[in-house]
C-alpha cells in the first residue's frame, strides 16, 4: 500500500477537490434529504442490530455531526431508540437500535434498494469532480515516456507517437499481429498518470444508488486506514476514496450490458457501467473485434462519447443521466482495422498506432532482458542459433513474446530431466517443435 503525500496529486487538483468537497457538517452539505439518509442509517440499523457512533461514523463515511442531525431527525420519528451500555473503560456509551417502525420503514426501503454502504455522493457535485481530475491534463513529455516504458523495446517513434495520443485527449488504436506487445504496452501507459485522484463509494441519481468504488479496479492509496484520517485532517469529504487513476481492460467477454447501468433485480442494486469505473483513469478494450456483439455496434457506442466528452448512463424505465466522458480510450485489435469500420468511423478515433515485428537486434534484447528476469546466463550464440537455425530456418517472423515463452519452455523441460546450467541448442529446439504447431502431417 502507499501512503499519501504531497507528490501524488498536483496540488491545484487536490486543493480543487478540498474546495469542491469539504468535510459535511450538516445534512445539508451532504447534498443528500434528510428522509434519503434516514432510510439508509435504518438499513445499517436493520443490518447490523445495534451500533453505536462510531461504527455508524465508519458504516456511513459521515462525521458525527450529520449522523447525530438524522439520529435526531429518526427519534423524532420514531424509528430509532438509544440504548445505553457500559463500555470497557467504564463509560457510559451510547448505542442506536430500531423501533418497531423503524424496522418496517428499513423493510420498505430494502424493497426498494438493497444499497447498505457509505452515503452515496451526489452525482451534482460528482460531475465536478471528473471534470477537476481529468486525466486529459496534457503533461506528459517524452522525458516521462522514456522513464515509465523504460526497459520496453520500443522505438523512439512508438514512443512519440503514443505520448502525443495520450495528450491528445482522442482515442487511440493500437492495431498488429498477436504477440506483439500491444496488450502489455498499453496497459503500462497507466504509469504516465501518477497523480492520486477522489473516487466516491457510490453517487446517487434522484433515488438510485451506483456503486463507483470497485476494490478490483480502484487501488487505494492508503495504509491501515492511514488515507481516511489524513482527508479527515485535512477536510475532504470522507465519502472519497483517494485511489490511483483506475484501469479497465477488458477483451472478448465483454457485452453491450456492461457498457450500461445494470439492475440486478434479486439484491436490488445497481452495478456501474465499466467505462463509469473507469473514470480518469484508462479504459483498453483489447481483442477488439472478437466480442459477441459486431464491432460496428461497439464502436458506434462510443461515438457520441468521444466527440462530445460525455455519456448517457441508462438507468431504466426511461431514465437517462449525462456524466462526463474523461478517460483515455484504447482500442486494440489483431485485425486489420479497415475489416472494424470505416475510414469515416476511423477518423474519429484519431490515433491509430502499429506494432509490428521486431528486428533481429531488438529480439536479442527482449531475450537478454529475459534472461535476466529468469536469473540465467545470457549467452549470445545461443540467441544468434535460435535467429538463424530456427527463425531464419522457417521463416517465423520475430514476435516479442517469444523469447519469454521459448525460454520458460525449454527450462520446463530442463527442470524435468532434473538437469541444470546453462541451456542448449537442442533444449531451445525442443521448446520451439512444442511451442509452434507442426503441420507436417497434412
Amino acid at each position: 500500500m502507499h501512503v499519501i503525500n504531497d507528490s501524488d496529486a498536483y496540488p491545484s487538483e487536490r486543493e480543487a477537490v478540498q474546495r469542491l468537497a469539504p468535510q459535511p457538517c450538516t445534512i445539508r452539505d451532504t447534498g443528500l434529504t434528510d428522509s434519503f439518509l434516514g432510510e439508509l442509517v435504518c438499513k445499517h440499523l436493520h443490518d447490523a442490530g445495534v451500533l453505536d457512533m462510531t461504527r455508524l461514523v465508519e458504516r456511513l463515511a459521515l462525521t458525527g455531526a450529520v449522523l447525530e442531525e438524522v439520529l435526531a431527525f429518526l427519534r423524532k420519528d420514531g424509528r430509532v431508540e438509544v440504548l445505553g451500555q457500559l463500555g470497557q473503560t467504564g463509560v457510559q456509551t451510547l448505542r442506536y437500535g430500531l423501533t418497531e417502525r423503524g424496522r418496517s420503514s428499513a423493510r420498505d426501503a430494502l424493497a426498494r434498494s438493497g444499497y447498505i454502504g457509505a452515503a452515496p455522493f451526489p452525482v451534482s457535485t460528482y460531475r465536478s469532480l471528473i471534470k477537476i481530475q481529468t486525466i486529459h491534463h496534457g503533461r506528459i513529455t517524452a522525458k516521462d515516456m522514456h522513464q515509465a516504458l523504460a526497459g520496453l523495446v520500443l522505438s523512439q517513434g512508438m514512443l512519440d507517437q503514443l505520448g502525443v495520443a495520450l495528450n491528445s485527449g482522442r482515442a487511440i488504436m493500437i492495431y498488429g499481429p498477436a504477440g506483439t506487445g500491444k496488450t502489455y504496452v498499453s496497459s503500462r501507459l497507466i504509469r504516465l498518470f501518477a497523480e492520486a485522484i477522489w473516487v466516491p463509494h457510490a453517487i446517487v441519481i434522484n433515488e438510485s444508488v451506483i456503486e463507483i468504488y470497485d476494490p478490483q479496479v480502484h487501488q487505494r492509496l492508503d495504509d491501515n486506514g492511514q488515507a481516511n484520517n489524513l482527508m479527515l485532517n485535512e477536510g475532504i469529504d470522507r465519502r472519497l476514496l483517494c485511489c490511483k487513476r483506475p484501469i479497465v481492460i477488458t477483451g472478448g467477454e465483454l457485452s453491450m450490458e456492461q457498457l450500461d447501468v445494470r439492475y440486478d433485480p434479486f439484491t436490488r442494486q445497481y452495478q456501474a457501467a465499466l467505462q463509469l469505473k473507469a473514470s480518469n483513469g484508462l479504459f483498453i478494450i483489447d481483442d477488439m473485434g472478437r466480442q459477441r456483439m459486431a464491432p460496428a455496434e461497439l464502436l458506434n457506442r462510443w461515438i457520441v462519447p468521444m466527440e462530445e466528452k460525455r455519456d448517457f448512463i441508462n438507468l431504466g424505465g426511461g431514465r437517462h443521466c449525462e456524466l462526463p466522458f474523461d478517460l483515455v480510450l484504447v482500442f486494440s485489435t489483431n485485425l486489420n482495422p479497415l475489416e472494424l469500420a470505416d475510414e469515416a468511423f476511423l477518423r474519429r478515433i484519431g490515433y491509430k498506432v502499429q506494432f509490428g515485428y521486431l528486428k533481429p537486434e531488438e529480439y536479442e534484447r527482449i531475450w537478454r532482458q529475459e534472461c535476466e528476469r529468469l536469473g540465467i546466463p545470457y549467452d549470445p550464440l545461443l540467441v544468434r542459433y535460435v535467429l538463424q537455425r530456427l527463425y531464419a530456418g522457417e521463416g517465423m517472423p520475430l514476435v516479442p513474446c517469444h523469447p519469454r515463452d521459448l525460454l520458460n519452455m525449454a527450462l520446463d523441460r530442463q527442470r524435468y530431466l532434473g538437469g541444470s546450467g546453462p541451456l542448449l541448442p537442442q533444449e531451445l529446439e525442443w521448446a520451439w517443435h512444442n511451442y509452434f504447431v507442426q503441420l507436417d502431417f497434412l
